[in-house]
């Protein structure tokens, strides 16, 4: 079975890529947990995210973002003192605020999923990426969604953090041509 390049022998990853990655997305929790868990991994490697993942989903409280709005300083405490997860307090902090501001989101526009859907049209964007060459870091659609994404107060939602978010979540399809995958999301 073909898969993507970037995937390695772990069955972490190759779960991931097998059964989430690239695959379209419209559910407001999976997509708050996908935003949280790509801005930790800025600067680290989405391995070293999939390996934490359930800490970080213990730590956050299944990652729902109504709980997570409310931290205090107790719970930024507690997280900086799980080993389990990254210990980056900007990132918490981040967390916390992105927490807010999602809420804000589906508040104005029903749900987190309208709002992040019109950046591609309401449609996936499908690539034809041959090899890991192809591969790119961000798009003209990632800046735009970063741009607004900063303007509203999020925090580590740079373009690269918001095109992996996309790639993530399926709102773009960058499963190179000869994977399994690429005809099925």
């Amino acid at each position: 079975m073909k898969r993507c390049p970037w995937v390695n022998d772990k069955p972490l990853m190759i779960k991931y890529h097998d059964e989430e990655w690239g695959k379209p997305q419209f559910n407001d929790e999976i997509l708050f947990e996908y935003l949280i868990l790509d801005a930790f991994q800025a600067g680290l490697s989405w391995n070293t995210i999939i390996n934490k993942r359930s800490n970080f989903e213990k730590a956050f409280h299944n990652f729902n973002a109504q709980i997570i709005s409310n931290y205090k300083e107790k719970d930024i405490s507690r997280l900086m003192n799980d080993a389990g997860i990254i210990r980056n307090k900007q990132k918490i902090l981040a967390s916390i605020t992105n927490a807010q501001q999602f809420l804000k989101i589906q508040k104005e526009f029903g749900s987190f999923n309208r709002y992040i859907w019109q950046f591609v049209n309401n449609k996936p964007i499908k690539n034809s990426l041959k090899t890991i060459k192809d591969y790119q870091a961000k798009s003209a659609i990632s800046d735009k969604m970063s741009l607004d994404l900063k303007s509203r107060g999020f925090k580590f939602v740079g373009s690269t953090i918001c095109y992996a978010f996309m790639q993530a979540a399926g709102l773009v399809n960058d499963h190179t041509v000869d994977c399994f995958r690429y005809n099925q999301v």
